[in-house]
Order: structure tokens, then sequence, then C-alpha cells
């Protein structure tokens, strides 16, 4: 087994998505490999990893709304909020998504269906320079 790995350094506008598939799969290109898994990972607690839709951004919207409405900034019961009213919002926005996923690779190529792509959410209101670690094995 053949193992390529890569940090990539994703800087974000504040709160929202941003579409990482081509950087992911660049590093999955110039690892050489051919067949086998990409495991990305970011390595925070304020912001997540997700596969969806890449065609309409409406629905990485509706996915911002359902978020406000479970994890809402600034909520009295929080106790933690060193960083701002933001703070636990964003590491409870975490743990309800998720800060890894694993892609197969066929052909020397992510092979996500048609209309997915992969997402680095930040649940933070400030940008932030966050590290996404891309792993290929094969």
């Amino acid at each position: 087994m053949t193992t390529h790995q890569h940090v990539l350094g994703i800087m974000t506008r504040g709160r929202g998505t941003q579409e990482i598939t081509d950087s992911v799969a660049t590093v999955v290109h110039d690892s050489g490999l051919v067949t086998g898994l990409c495991h990305v990972f970011v390595q925070h607690t304020s912001c997540s990893l997700m596969i969806t839709e890449n065609a309409d951004p409406d629905v990485r919207r509706d996915l911002e709304t359902v978020m406000v409405r479970l994890a809402p900034d600034g909520d009295p019961a929080y106790r933690h909020d060193l960083e701002g009213p933001d703070d636990m919002a964003a590491h409870v926005r975490t743990v309800l998504t998720d800060t890894g996923l694993t892609v197969p690779v066929g052909g020397g190529r992510l092979l996500l269906g048609t209309w997915q792509g992969i997402y680095l959410w930040e649940h933070r209101t400030r940008g932030a320079t966050r590290s996404v670690v891309v792993t290929v094995m094969g």
C-alpha cells in the first residue's frame, strides 16, 4: 500500500461554506495513485467538512439556516464563550457535522457523484486559516 499526504491551508471568509473539491482532487492527482481512498480531515473544533450538492448554492444556504436554529449564537445556556458569542455555537455545529470524510479514488480521480462537492464549513463568524489534511491511500 502506498500513502500520500498533503496539508492544505484554506483561508475562510467567515461563517459559511467554501468548496475545496478542486484542491483535494489536485492532491489525489499528485499522489499518482489510481485506486484507493482519499481521507480528508480538518484539524479544528469550530469548522467541519461535508459532501453536498455543488449545483445549487441554496442547498448550502438552507443548511446554514438549519444550523442557526439548532445552534444559535449567544444562547444564554452556553457556559463556554471565551472567544465571543459564536464560540460554543461553532463547537456544537462541528459536533453535529463532522471533521473527516472519505471518498473512493478510481482512475486516479475522486469518485464523487455528478452533483457532489467537498466543502469546508466555517462555523465562526470571522475568517480563519484552516488546516485540512488530505491522505490518499491505495
